[in-house]
């Protein structure tokens, strides 16, 4: 396992810790069944719904997970970060049966998915790198953006008992997490949140 992966992350409304207490984290087909605040791109979403993974699942039937939550998606949220968090769940959920990894955002067209074994075709140090901009190449730019948001694919749920803490952008933010039933560990890193 790649020494720089201690952890896996999920972007998460603050408001649902509730339910992924009650119900794991959920794939977005089953978490549809049930009232949740959705931090999702309309768009985004509708490549995901168009997604097959070559022998596996449609890619709404998989609960995800990234590597490093400070990515493009993350960005995309900076107005939202009081109001999000981030779940940190082990590496053991890459031990789970039929989980999928993807090289970059799984609704990319250029995505490859892997066994979960494969970790070392991922390229660790563009998911992990703070910057994803190359001013001097814009195809670059492009394939390093979508790789920040590498996936870890798991069918159906993730067992809330994976989640071994959470970070937020704020005291604020903690007194909200903690206020809504989350007893494991809370750290304050706004950089995460791109602030």
């Amino acid at each position: 396992m790649p020494h720089r992966m201690t952890e896996l992350h999920n972007i998460m409304p603050i408001s649902n810790i509730p339910s992924v207490l009650a119900h794991g984290i959920l794939s977005h087909e089953q978490a549809a069944g049930l009232q949740h605040a959705d931090v999702s791109m309309t768009d985004v979403q509708d490549r995901r719904d168009k997604v097959q993974v070559p022998g596996g699942l449609r890619l709404h039937q998989y609960a995800n997970l990234y590597f490093d939550a400070r990515n493009p998606m993350m960005y995309k949220r900076l107005e939202q970060a009081k109001s999000l968090c981030v779940l940190s769940l082990t590496t053991d959920v890459l031990k789970l049966p039929d989980v999928v990894i993807s090289d970059q955002n799984a609704a990319s067209d250029y995505a490859r998915f892997y066994p979960a074994s494969f970790l070392g075709v991922l390229n660790f140090d563009w998911i992990y790198a703070d910057d994803w901009r190359h001013p001097d190449d814009r195809i670059a730019y492009w394939q390093h953006k979508s790789a920040k948001c590498a996936e870890v694919l798991v069918p159906n749920a993730i067992n809330a008992d994976f989640i071994q803490k959470a970070y937020v952008v704020s005291d604020a933010a903690r007194a909200n997490l903690l206020a809504a039933g989350f007893m494991n560990a809370v750290d304050i890193m706004p950089r995460l949140f791109f602030r």
